[in-house]
């Protein structure tokens, strides 16, 4: 008589995460597409870890389909990853599904486990543990001080407009560095605020100072980023008209583990510089690709500006493209499609990767 051993196969789990600001919904699947469960999560460092100990109770973690792993899903993708856990990135669903089938924080994490099962969803995220991040997170900076700059100037312009003859008078010039000197040392009687001429110098002299330290927050940030970009990246910024600020824009859309793009071309399509065909019976043309990061287009396109310019290679390649018969524009986006497949590379030889 022989005894049969009982043998049972460990389940394969494959997890989908609803990311928001305060909770992270989960749902776990099996390999045939079964529910085996579903919970909501706080979103904290004691909640990323009771998220990944219930999905393991159901068996083996196969992979999870995250939603928003550059924003609400950024610290659980990140924990995940260190936990060596495989994480796939995972689109928000076409509006016209969402309207068929509803919208709920599990029906969004079902929807995400089921894009990871099925293959559909391939795309490696961004890890946001290396210096590239730091660069991301220093441009959001400057970018806010930037535009509240700008939006103080136009204010401290248009109270001009309006402020008393006499003072309006005496601030006529056109420089804003100049005007911003003259208002920044403006000195309006406190005790006369009753007034409206002291009171508008006092607001300008408030604005104007408020644009002086914007100024230094600016000045500040961009010295910090030159010297880690220069540091992190010294072939892509020994490029002509490649700054520390072009320079930092590309790592950010490339990400530190750029080896998640498979080729230049992905690169480039992530960039919106892929051509897309646009031809038509005799017609053979390529058109402008207006999707990607747009970001990174304004940086390639600043540089492809920039070498048309001063660049003699470019110079002559430009003209030889026009005799051809190629409008300016079409031959501008020729030359971004060529820097991005530069890039590529140099993002490749800084991060380590050739």
């Amino acid at each position: 008589m022989s005894n049969n051993a009982q043998t049972t196969q460990a389940v394969i789990v494959i997890g989908g995460i609803d990311a928001h600001a305060d909770t992270h919904h989960v749902v776990a699947l099996d390999t045939t597409g079964k529910i085996l469960g579903d919970h909501p999560f706080p979103a904290s460092s004691r909640g990323y870890r009771d998220a990944l100990d219930w999905l393991a109770k159901f068996g083996l973690i196969d992979k999870i389909g995250v939603e928003s792993t550059g924003s609400y899903a950024a610290g659980i993708t990140r924990f995940l990853l260190e936990s060596g856990v495989d994480v796939v990135e995972v689109n928000q669903p076409h509006p016209h599904l969402r309207a068929r089938r509803g919208k709920d924080d599990s029906i969004d994490a079902e929807a995400a486990a089921r894009k990871a099962l099925s293959g559909q969803a391939t795309a490696i995220p961004k890890v946001t543990t290396g210096v590239v991040e730091s660069f991301r997170v220093l441009r959001l900076a400057r970018e806010s001080a930037v535009r509240s700059r700008t939006r103080t100037i136009v204010q401290l312009r248009s109270l001009l407009v309006t402020a008393p003859a006499r003072l309006r008078e005496q601030l006529t010039e056109r420089s804003a560095a100049v005007l911003v000197a003259r208002c920044a040392g403006l000195r309006p009687d406190l005790d006369r605020l009753d007034d409206p001429l002291q009171a508008t110098k006092r607001a300008l002299r408030a604005m104007a100072r408020r644009i002086q330290m914007l100024d230094e927050e600016i000045n500040e940030t961009d010295a910090s980023l030159k010297q880690l970009v220069e540091r992190t990246a010294p072939t892509l910024t020994s490029k002509l008209a490649i700054g520390p600020g072009h320079a930092a824009q590309l790592l950010i859309t490339a990400g530190q583990n750029i080896e998640r793009l498979h080729s230049e071309a992905a690169f480039a399509r992530l960039c919106g510089v892929a051509p897309i065909p646009v031809s038509s019976g005799k017609t053979h043309r390529m058109r402008l690709h207006r999707g990607g990061d747009r970001q990174a287009n304004a940086a390639l396109h600043m540089i492809a500006v920039c070498r048309m310019r001063y660049h003699q290679p470019t110079i002559d390649y430009v003209k030889r493209r026009l005799s051809e018969g190629l409008s300016k524009k079409d031959v501008l986006r020729c030359l971004k499609r060529f820097i991005a497949r530069e890039v590529y590379h140099d993002l490749k030889t800084d991060l380590g990767l050739t």
